[in-house]
């Protein structure tokens, strides 16, 4: 067992006896709680002269009181969500002495008004009044949605003598936050605009919606922003609408002005979708758009301890959007920690012994002892340890019970060192310092941004299981692909992968000029090529790359992996001109690429000799 993990277990086996606190000897029932099903007025927007009513669930451990007050937690659910998502860590944690409110976000699971994509002066204006009553104001929480039954702001949370900001506020709980996806943004969004809250623990979200939606991975600035516009993300960006118009059916009786004009959603959402897709790239209002609801925008405002959990398996909020959370917020010094676990939107089930979110266990599972010290330090004053500042899970290792031996950890990130690999003739990769030999690969992108790969749809694809499409289909003709020779080691890469590549499309540098619509369109992918010939899109992943100028090599960096090249096995980058998943670009093009010059290389951040 790791040392980290050797210390977790004696800082929980010390709370668990010393205080009382998670178990005794032979884990008596928890402890028990109330519930209570309530609706809150909130006033939101610039103003704030929009009015809402917001559902949610107040869970709160006996006992609890104005003489035995105790910290508190606020989450909110994922896209398409509600309140009951997050019930089961609610009750958990009430077992732990923490006093629990999970409310639907703005536009979801019986919610008022609109989705705003987690605007700070919208969702972040919302859960900062919930944050009041928790703190103990009257006159926001409500037995009906009708709002004319009062129900008193609490007087069982710890008050903070100060906040953040060093001000003194007659309503400041002692309050953390927790949820995934949409709710983990929504932790930014109120965190940017009230110092109350604590800490956060955001769960596989972005750090720049416009990357997230249409990401361009050539030459980003730090971080995952770029200025030429990225490529858009069809599949995801349909099921956000779908997902999203449904919610707005489900409840317009309550709440018909939802529906006008953009169904659900903020006005201009609706138009910047649709003519984004047409496109195939975001046009620079939406981008604007994107980027104010994304905390890149209002990194500077996160000043508390905020402990980062990322998915490896994401094609929608990849981990690279977590490293450009982690490196900003460690820049500005502050309190980051970072955790890569195996499930995302792509696979939304934990590995065996990382975390159930409905029956969350820290004596069982490795994610949730991590957020249960990470709480215990920053919301109960406890002295525990809060892990290592970075881990990341291994699928190759083998465990049973809880997942701790297959996370690897590090005291930061980034790790390892690189290791380069050289575009050769012959469709070859060669290890460096091996000098490259002589080629010329060459491909088509087709026109209208048509696919030129059989692969799932990566919004639907973790539903399709054994259905979904091989992920190792693509059309011959349309891409161009440098393979090593079979592996006489194992290679451990975990991080990003950067892909420098050199190109002639003579019909490209002639269309560029027209800007985006005339720009080249490519598409990076890393292939792990098992022995008998059968290669894997590392967890689906794909770097897609709108060229502002063909003339210049092209920087690549790739979406960030966790993964073990085996002994036998090959290296493989491609190039391709198409993708099932996003717009490609309109104008059909040859591509060449000469091989020679180790200029054109794929650096690997590798972790083992």
């Amino acid at each position: 067992m790791p040392s980290n993990i050797r210390l977790f277990g004696a800082s929980l086996l010390a709370l668990t006896v010393g205080c009382g606190g998670l178990a005794g000897a032979a884990t008596p029932p928890p402890a028990p709680f109330t519930t209570q099903v309530l609706h809150f007025e909130v006033h939101v927007g610039a103003g704030q002269t929009e009015t809402c009513d917001v559902l949610g669930e107040l869970v709160t451990p006996a006992g609890a009181g104005p003489d035995h007050r105790l910290a508190s937690l606020l989450m909110t659910n994922g896209f398409g969500g509600s309140y009951q998502d997050q019930v089961g860590i609610a009750e958990k944690f009430a077992t732990y002495g923490y006093v629990g409110l999970t409310y639907s976000g703005l536009g979801f699971g019986g919610s008022g008004c609109k989705i705003t994509l987690d605007d700070p002066l919208y969702d972040g204006q919302a859960a900062s009044q919930l944050v009041s009553f928790l703190g103990g104001e009257n006159g926001i929480a409500f037995t009906d949605a009708s709002h004319t039954d009062p129900v008193p702001g609490l007087t069982d949370v710890i008050h903070d003598a100060t906040d953040h900001l060093g001000h003194k506020d007659q309503f400041d709980p002692r309050v953390g936050m927790i949820g995934g996806s949409y709710g983990g943004e929504n932790q930014f969004a109120v965190a940017s605009i009230d110092p109350r809250v604590d800490t956060i623990v955001p769960i596989i979200t972005w750090n720049n919606l416009a990357y997230s939606l249409a990401p361009n991975d050539a030459a980003a600035t730090p971080g995952v922003t770029d200025y030429t516009p990225g490529v858009i993300k069809s599949t995801w960006a349909a099921l956000f609408s779908v997902d999203g118009l449904a919610d707005g059916i489900a409840y317009a009786k309550g709440d018909p002005a939802r529906l006008l004009p953009c169904p659900n959603f903020a006005t201009w959402v609706c138009p910047g979708l649709a003519l984004g897709a047409g496109l195939g790239y975001p046009y620079p209002a939406l981008e604007a758009d994107l980027e104010h609801a994304s905390v890149s925008s209002y990194m500077s405002s996160i000043r508390i301890p905020t402990l980062l959990m990322q998915g490896e398996n994401d094609t929608l909020f990849n981990l690279n959007e977590a490293i450009a959370n982690y490196q900003a917020l460690r820049a500005q010094g502050t309190p980051v920690s970072m955790i890569w676990q195996s499930w995302g939107h792509s696979d939304l089930t934990p590995a065996p012994g990382e975390i159930s979110l409905s029956n969350p266990d820290p004596l069982t599972q490795y994610e949730t002892l991590r957020v249960y010290l990470w709480f215990a330090h920053y919301l109960q004053g406890k002295s525990v340890p809060t892990g290592p500042a970075f881990a990341y899970f291994r699928d190759w290792v083998h465990y049973s019970g809880n997942a701790s031996p297959a996370y690897g950890t590090a005291s930061s990130f980034p790790v390892g060192s690189e290791r380069a690999y050289v575009l050769s003739g012959g469709h070859q990769l060669v290890a460096a310092p091996a000098q490259p030999t002589v080629g010329t690969e060459a491909f088509v992108t087709p026109p209208a941004g048509a696919p030129t790969s059989l692969t799932a749809p990566d919004a639907v694809g973790s539903e399709l299981g054994s259905l979904a499409p091989d992920f190792g289909t693509n059309v011959p003709g349309t891409y161009a692909a440098w393979t090593t020779a079979p592996l006489t080691s194992d290679v451990d890469v975990v991080g990003e992968p950067d892909f420098t590549v050199k190109v002639t499309a003579p019909t490209a540098a002639l269309a560029q000029r027209a800007g985006p619509a005339g720009e080249l369109v490519l598409f990076a992918k890393l292939y792990d090529v098992a022995p008998d010939g059968k290669a894997q899109l590392i967890h689906g992943l794909v770097a897609p790359v709108r060229v502002n100028n063909v003339d210049e090599p092209i920087r690549i960096t790739l979406p960030a992996v966790v993964h073990q090249f085996a002994k036998g096995d090959q290296i493989e980058i491609m190039l391709a001109g198409g993708d099932t998943n996003y717009r490609g670009g309109p104008i059909a093009t040859t591509v060449l690429v000469t091989s020679g010059s180790t200029g054109q290389v794929l650096d690997l951040p590798v972790v083992n000799p």
